[in-house]
């Protein structure tokens, strides 16, 4: 009986441990949008908060030994436009600076759909985030019934997920040319910007932007 019982206990943990998926490196690089995120701490991830990224671009190093990830910061009204270097720790576990040591592991990916699992340390705590990326600028209903599932396994609560989309008001592009630097005001009263090394109008809704925009 004891023998049976211990047989059944193992079976149930091994079933309730989840098989990491299958990670096809070709889809990782693109052009990814953040549509949600969510932290245990949701602070850090509410709108002017320092993990609130707004994701442009995910490029392979190296057959994916590193990822270059382009993205936008929001810092009292400045869009902050940086590329950083996650440098490979294991399998598709990368390691990457910003507001402290991040830990970010690559945990979905499909032909619309990239999540991942951070874990960020800040020199006082851990907090632990997803956030799921899009090539376009919103979720299926299966894909965001997917996100919340990969929040759920890895302990994120799903309560604490942000729509990050709807507050994406990092530059976009209009490329007409022209001298860099110039300011002027379209006819709606929009403030545009041709941007040192861009040569095109950058819609700035609302942010100074500082570096290079895409």
């Amino acid at each position: 009986m004891k023998v049976v019982f211990l047989t059944l206990l193992c079976g149930l943990v091994g079933a309730a441990q989840e098989t990491p998926a299958e990670i096809d490196p070709s889809k990782i690089p693109g052009e990814w949008r953040t549509i949600y995120a969510a932290a245990d701490n949701k602070d850090k991830i509410v709108e002017g908060g320092p993990l609130r990224n707004y994701y442009r671009r995910v490029e392979c190093i190296n057959d994916c030994e590193s990822l270059s990830i382009t993205f936008y910061l929001k810092d009292d009204g400045t869009c902050l436009l940086l590329t950083e270097v996650a440098k490979r720790k294991e399998g598709y576990v990368y390691v990457i600076q910003v507001d402290g040591t991040n830990t970010l592991e690559v945990i979905h990916v499909s032909e619309n759909m990239l999540v991942t699992y951070v874990e960020n340390y800040d020199g006082e705590r851990i907090t632990k985030m997803t956030e799921g990326l899009a090539k376009g600028t919103s979720f299926t209903q299966e894909e965001l019934q997917k996100y919340q599932q990969l929040n759920s396994e890895r302990g994120v609560p799903n309560e604490n997920i942000e729509n990050v989309i709807e507050t994406d008001k990092a530059p976009g592009k209009m490329c007409k040319g022209g001298e860099k630097d110039e300011a002027i005001l379209d006819h709606s009263g929009d403030l545009w910007l041709i941007h040192e090394g861009v040569e095109c109008w950058v819609h700035l809704n609302g942010c100074e932007v500082r570096g290079e925009t895409e």
